[in-house]
């Protein structure tokens, strides 16, 4: 079974702190995270997000003219036995 994770990817830090910040005070889940180099080639900052939460984070981005370059779908990489080197 396929789990994917959704990234929201923005063109600077600045947009994913504020956009953080305004998450942070609606209650809704999210988590500051290295943008996945599926979802795209350049450096910065994503957060990620519950599928369910998609919508009021859109209404959110909106609201506070926070730009987003977009959401990506990206396969969780569950792998128990990473960073373990014993």
């Amino acid at each position: 079974m396929q789990q994917l994770q959704h990234y929201v990817l923005f063109p600077n830090h600045d947009n994913g702190m504020r956009l953080y910040k305004e998450l942070k005070a609606l209650g809704v889940r999210a988590v500051i995270s290295p943008t996945p180099r599926t979802a795209s080639k350049c450096c910065g900052i994503s957060l990620m997000v519950e599928e369910e939460d998609l919508g009021t984070i859109q209404s959110c981005a909106k609201e506070h003219d926070i730009e987003i370059l977009k959401i990506a779908a990206v396969e969780r990489d569950l792998n128990p036995k990473r960073d373990r080197y014993c």
